[in-house]
């Protein structure tokens, strides 16, 4: 008998609304500080009790809503953990695709240190173990799984913020490129 409770499919609906009610209502205003839960549950056309049914506060709310990203971004970037891999410019695009269509949430989320940290462990983590599955050793002229998370994330961030103009398939590209071995 399994003891993991199915949840209620009128709280995933619930927590659903509420959560594009804070989409929407920082897609007009960035600002995290002015929501308010009376905004949220107005916006969601939901009652002020329907949301502290599913969440604390405001910021339980927000961080539910970035674990989720993260969630997302884990199985997005999850294929390019793999060996070599023939289609690995369409599962980078993939990724790339996932952050394109969240970008003004990133770029809110961007101004945490808290999520921007956690981004980097994941591009960090990706990276290393990218290395690792295809057998590259560190040498003194391996770039460090340090400075390559951080110039993805440098990447990803002047993208969403200044760059949008440019696709998804252009900017897998430009870091494919990047991160081509050249002779020396």
């Amino acid at each position: 008998m399994s003891t993991h409770k199915k949840e209620d499919p009128r709280a995933i609906r619930s927590k659903k609304m509420l959560k594009n009610a804070v989409y929407s209502l920082l897609a007009e205003n960035p600002d995290i500080s002015q929501l308010t839960v009376q905004k949220i549950a107005n916006r969601a056309e939901l009652n002020r009790a329907t949301f502290y049914l599913h969440y604390q506060d405001i910021n339980d709310l927000l961080r539910q809503i970035s674990h989720e990203m993260f969630d997302d971004l884990s199985i997005k970037i999850d294929p390019l953990l793999k060996t070599q891999s023939s289609n690995e410019q369409e599962q980078l695009i993939t990724f790339l695709d996932y952050i394109y269509e969240y970008r003004k949430f990133f770029v809110i989320f961007f101004e945490h240190k808290g999520f921007k940290d956690n981004l980097f462990k994941l591009l960090k983590n990706t990276v290393a173990m990218r290395r690792n599955a295809r057998s590259i050793e560190s040498t003194k002229n391996t770039v460090s799984t340090d400075i390559m998370a951080a110039s993805l994330l440098g990447i990803i961030m002047w993208w969403i913020k200044d760059g949008i103009q440019f696709s998804s398939e252009y900017i897998a590209g430009q870091i494919t490129s990047m991160y081509k071995k050249r002779p020396m």
